[in-house]
């Protein structure tokens, strides 16, 4: 009996789409009879290591995401405040080193006060729960990482568990009102 960890990325609308990312661990005999199978749902399906390394790069993945988000919010929040045009700012800076996913698929909503899409914050916390434990474990040093899983309790606790992690953007307006 063998098994392959593989964890995904690209949220709903990427499994609805069949353009999953699939981070895969585990023995190279058993991933590839499996590759098959994952690309009918997935746009990229890799092979990153022993078992265990797939669920270790997605920890790397919501690292990654955590930090992008708060940045955007706070971005657009500063952009809001400044009184810009957030459209224009948009399109002028997603066209040089400030792009990412997150812009492009969530400012709009961010912007529209509308979370109730995409990875839930409940998930995102549980997520990065396992990714501090791991970093516990191995010596990393994630202060954005805690920062942010902090502020999602945050979101929590302003009753936004099944928004989406775009909603950082929510509680700093929330907080810029008190």
């Amino acid at each position: 009996q063998a098994f392959i960890d593989a964890p995904v990325s690209g949220g709903q609308a990427g499994a609805e789409q069949g353009c999953l990312t699939v981070m895969c661990g585990g023995d190279q005999d058993v991933f590839e009879p499996l590759a098959a199978i994952m690309e009918t749902y997935a746009s990229c399906v890799r092979l990153l290591g022993t078992s265990g390394a797939g669920q270790l790069t997605k920890m790397v993945n919501q690292i990654c995401i955590a930090g992008l988000v708060q940045g955007l919010a706070e971005g657009l929040h500063f952009a809001r405040a400044a009184e810009l045009d957030i459209e224009q700012l948009v399109e002028v800076i997603s066209k040089g080193a400030a792009q990412s996913w997150q812009m492009d698929n969530r400012h709009k909503t961010m912007i529209a006060g509308q979370y109730e899409h995409g990875f839930a914050v409940d998930w995102m916390r549980k997520d990065l729960g396992y990714v501090l434990e791991e970093a516990r474990g191995n010596g990393s040093r994630l202060p954005v990482t805690a920062l942010v899983d902090q502020l999602y309790a945050e979101v929590q606790a302003m009753g936004g568990g099944r928004w989406d992690t775009s909603s950082l953007l929510a509680r700093l307006e929330a907080a810029a009102k008190n």
